[in-house]
């Protein structure tokens, strides 16, 4: 499996491109900003990109959709539609096949209702649900209390050695580790739903206290 994490531009944003190196189908995920970038990549390297996802509404993870539907006549996926190609609906627990793999679905609500995840191999690319050493952001308790959901009962539960592949570059590095982040990340070191709240409601203290940009 290919993996290669592209800086798109934005607020520090990440696009990807996963492929199967046998098959060279692949897939992209938060084409934002400058798909053209990916697409390029795809093309010279041979890979066939079968789909598109994004990881939840927001528009800096879906400004470049529109361009990159132009460029391979996708239809880039969120959280609900229907793939037209493969009749299989973007929610929680669908497989889309990709050569020898499967791209799994995971619903992530919190940051956004429609936040999702995608789990292929050993790779997860969470998004804005989770960041190494941070989460994302959230509104309100009922959000926090999705996020912390999410998290605890969709990402947590992967193997350790799986590889987390951010939205953004937001934390203490560009990759991490489900391992890594359960050792490591404060919100995940809160045993309990007051006390992740707690340590988001006052983050920026905390931050301070710690030395964490």
């Amino acid at each position: 499996m290919i993996v290669e994490q592209f800086r798109t531009g934005g607020d520090r944003n990440f696009g990807y491109l996963v492929a199967d190196e046998v098959s060279r189908e692949a897939l992209v995920i938060d084409a934002s900003f400058n798909p053209g970038m990916i697409v390029r990549f795809a093309t010279e390297r041979g890979y066939v990109i079968r789909y598109i996802f994004s990881t939840h509404s927001h528009e800096d993870h879906t400004n470049g959709n529109d361009a990159i539907r132009r460029m391979t006549a996708l239809v880039p996926l969120l959280y609900g539609d229907t793939c037209s190609l493969t009749g299989i609906c973007v929610k929680d627990g669908a497989l889309f096949p990709l050569g020898s793999l499967e791209a799994r679905v995971l619903h992530t609500p919190g940051h956004t209702k429609d936040s999702l995840c995608i789990y292929i191999g050993d790779a997860l690319f969470t998004g804005d649900t989770l960041f190494t050493g941070k989460v994302g952001g959230t509104a309100t308790e009922e959000q926090a209390l999705d996020e912390y959901t999410s998290i605890q009962h969709k990402l947590m539960v992967l193997p350790e050695k799986t590889t987390v592949y951010p939205g953004h570059d937001y934390g203490v590095s560009p990759v991490s580790s489900i391992a890594h982040e359960r050792m490591t990340n404060p919100f995940l070191l809160q045993k309990e739903f007051k006390d992740f709240l707690f340590l988001k409601q006052n983050w920026l203290a905390y931050k301070q206290t710690h030395g964490i940009a």
